[in-house]
């Protein structure tokens, strides 16, 4: 994997929600530059297009991936940009915005993530050929569509207490599963397809089949034909405990053989084409992660702003730099009822904390010191003491399930929210025109 796939992974794992913010505003079309596509008010240029697809490529031959024809790339990253563009605007009419200051904050998880200073992580972008403020500008767009998923999608799914019940009861819960890895080909139906369009469709992913079949590989025409966002890196889902996966996908990956392909799988979202890539034995029920932890709270409200508060928060970190002592100052200016105990929280399971902290947290080695992190209290000094695996013991199992069952449903909750969202938008695409 290139550092820059490696940068934007840290990315992922690292940015969290934030509410009443916006995403980047839109870029305008230089003279003479043609439009290729337009997504409601804007639009996506030969030039912009160019440039990502030959990103894209020099990342994918890096990886040694075999490629589809250029002409089919184009296609599947323009199709891919115009959706980076509806969840933006999508972002920026929620009133979702992300500041500098936040920027900055995610810039330096990146750079902390791959033991880089700020100004080596600059260097060594600069190095592969990619601009710094352009870099800082996708990450902008990527931290705004993760959090818009984070509100249209991941805090709506609901998981009741009888669906907890029936799967710590169930088989998957009780250890002894298996770990699948799958990759997958989306063929996605509009949100109000005709049964002529339907057919279509179908008819399209039996030829992908028919092709995977004969020998082609699947990665390429995942690439070439997928609409699912993972499309480029040849439908990759990674490793999953059964329990983790869409229903659909689970119930076909019990069956097939390693390098197997699926038929012509029917869901909502369309037409789907599933390989098995690997299995392997695991515990479905995983030892979770604990982290000791301390902070620093200063609370932003009426009487401080959070210019305010994140100074006063930068002033502890140069004292603590200065050789005072960190529980000495929560003692005297953290602003929750952790301050008495030295800003200590005790041992933090998953969930605990809200997205903001805890990722934060878990960007941060034992011994590590955070930058200013800010969350919907305030803005805090977090440091990890040390960390720990344990196995999940009765009062947090049910806690541990009802993650399980949301992972479960939120890849399919995200694939229909999208195809709605594209729905709701004008798209005109104008590839072909001269």
């Amino acid at each position: 994997m290139s550092r820059y796939l490696r940068l934007l992974f840290l990315l992922f794992v690292c940015a969290g929600p934030t509410v009443g913010q916006s995403a980047p505003s839109p870029r305008q079309p230089l003279p003479g530059d043609r439009i290729v596509a337009v997504i409601n008010d804007e639009v996506i240029t030969a030039n912009e297009l160019r440039l990502r697809l030959n990103a894209t490529l020099s990342q994918l031959q890096r990886q040694g991936t075999v490629l589809p024809p250029r002409e089919v790339l184009e296609r599947q990253m323009l199709e891919r940009m115009i959706m980076d563009k509806v969840q933006l605007q999508y972002a920026r009419e929620a009133g979702m915005r992300v500041d500098d200051a936040q920027l900055d904050q995610a810039m330096q998880r990146i750079a902390t993530g791959n033991k880089l200073t700020p100004a080596q992580l600059r260097a060594a972008l600069e190095k592969d050929g990619i601009p710094f403020a352009s870099f800082r500008e996708e990450i902008r767009a990527e931290m705004a569509i993760a959090r818009i998923r984070e509100r249209e999608v991941d805090a709506k799914l609901f998981v009741s207490e009888g669906e907890i019940d029936n799967y710590l009861s169930g088989s998957a819960a009780k250890g002894g599963g298996e770990e699948y890895q799958l990759a997958h080909i989306l063929l996605r139906s509009p949100e109000s397809a005709t049964p002529e369009q339907i057919q279509k469709l179908k008819a399209k992913a039996e030829q992908v089949l028919e092709r995977s079949t004969k020998g082609e590989d699947f990665a390429q025409l995942a690439a070439a034909y997928s609409d699912a966002p993972d499309a480029l890196k040849g439908g990759d889902l990674g490793w999953r405990s059964i329990d983790r996966l869409p229903r659909i996908f689970a119930e076909t990956a019990e069956r097939l053989r390693v390098g197997e392909v699926s038929g012509v799988l029917r869901s909502s979202n369309g037409f789907h084409l599933v390989k098995l890539v690997g299995k392997r034995g695991s515990g479905a029920l995983p030892a979770m992660q604990q982290t000791h932890a301390r902070h620093i709270l200063i609370k932003v409200n009426e009487l401080v702003s959070g210019p305010e508060a994140r100074h006063k928060i930068e002033g502890l970190i140069e004292r603590i730099r200065n050789g005072e002592s960190f529980a000495t100052l929560a003692k005297s200016f953290s602003q929750d009822g952790s301050a008495t105990r030295g800003g200590d929280l005790g041992w933090i399971y998953p969930g605990d904390t809200v997205p903001e902290f805890e990722q934060a947290m878990n960007a941060l080695a034992p011994g590590q010191i955070s930058a200013p992190v800010q969350t919907p209290f305030g803005f805090h000094l977090i440091e990890v003491l040390e960390r720990r695996v344990q196995d999940v013991s009765g009062d947090r199992q049910r806690a541990v399930a009802r993650q399980v069952l949301r992972d479960r449903k939120r890849d399919e909750a995200y694939q229909d929210w999208l195809r709605q969202a594209r729905d709701r938008a004008y798209v005109e695409i104008r590839l072909d025109e001269p």
